[in-house]
């Protein structure tokens, strides 16, 4: 008998069969007693572009159906030493979007202080200002690992303070993020002026563009994020758009030239070690991917943070 929760195995169900849950985990309708919980929030009324994302979580979970609870590149198991459920999704208000951004500070705040780890199925990039917020209630300024096709750090859009283009800015105008410790990673595409990139350049920030990742490994840049961390806490944000939307077109924002699948597990493995104190991973746009193939990126990268959390035990 397991004392913490197991993912359900595919030779006790069928995979098409069994909870519609992350992971077909257990479901819990609360953070009490959890060490890590997996939450959905599905928000989409803050984009720009395509919509769609308030389908995320659903088609996450759907296809996260093919993940098993070892991971044989890493040897992290993480459910031989952590209890982890599937807590549902965030009641946001689906017609008024700040009013949603405090019902996700409000969510978010309970499930800290049940000292559980929150892994986040977006959704679009509005949702991780609200979260954010709470982190930084408890935890104080967070480091932050941003993997992205876009900085969102405009100003406003349509003279709108928040909405999915802005959460960063918003957050380092509040004081969320820790001095030095932001980098940003897979910036790329067209936009209005230099000031895009260089904006997020002027507080510190580091910039890591999609070209600078193209044709090489990750991991010796991940060795250097990890010395530039240190023992701060850290907050993981992967917007799937990071990925080349040949392996993730289901999204709102898609741009050319991104990283590869590859790339990707090795920025999210590259945090181990860190103070991971939460992480999300948005902009899932079911709609625009029938293959399902961008949610099952999404669903791996979140099993990936989960893996890399601290007191995650790996088998020799």
């Amino acid at each position: 008998m397991h004392h913490y929760n197991q993912p359900l195995g595919g030779n006790e169900m069928p995979r098409f069969g069994g909870p519609a849950t992350m992971m077909r985990l257990p479901s819990r309708p609360s953070a009490e007693g959890l060490d890590a919980a997996f939450i959905g929030v599905p928000l989409d009324i803050g984009t720009s572009n395509r919509p769609g994302t308030r389908l995320g979580p659903r088609q996450i979970r759907d296809e996260s159906r093919m993940l098993r609870p070892y991971n044989m590149a890493t040897r992290a198991a993480p459910f031989d030493s952590l209890q982890v459920a599937d807590i549902g999704d965030v009641p946001i208000n689906t017609f008024h979007l700040p009013k949603s951004i405090e019902i996700i500070t409000a969510f978010y705040d309970q499930v800290l202080g049940h000292g559980c780890t929150p892994l986040t199925l977006g959704g679009e990039h509005t949702i991780t200002l609200p979260i954010l917020r709470a982190i930084a209630a408890r935890h104080g300024p967070v480091g932050l690992i941003h993997i992205d096709a876009h900085a969102d750090v405009n100003d406003q859009m349509f003279g709108e303070p928040i909405a999915h283009g802005t959460p960063f800015r918003r957050a380092q105008e509040e004081g969320l993020l820790a001095e030095n410790k932001v980098v940003q990673i897979g910036l790329r595409g067209t936009g209005y002026s230099a000031e895009d990139f260089d904006w997020c350049r002027q507080q510190g920030f580091r910039v890591v563009t999609a070209e600078q990742c193209w044709y090489r490994s990750l991991a010796p840049l991940m060795a250097e994020v990890r010395e530039q961390m240190g023992d701060a806490p850290v907050y993981i944000s992967f917007d799937i758009d990071g990925l080349d939307p040949s392996v993730a077109p289901g999204t709102g924002t898609v741009e050319m030239g991104g990283l590869t699948s590859a790339q990707g597990l090795e920025i999210v493995r590259g945090a181990t070690g860190l103070n991971i104190v939460g992480g999300d991973l948005v902009e899932v746009s079911p709609p625009y991917d029938p293959s399902g193939n961008t949610a099952l990126m999404g669903a791996t990268l979140l099993y990936e943070m989960l893996c890399v959390l601290p007191g995650v035990q790996h088998r020799d």
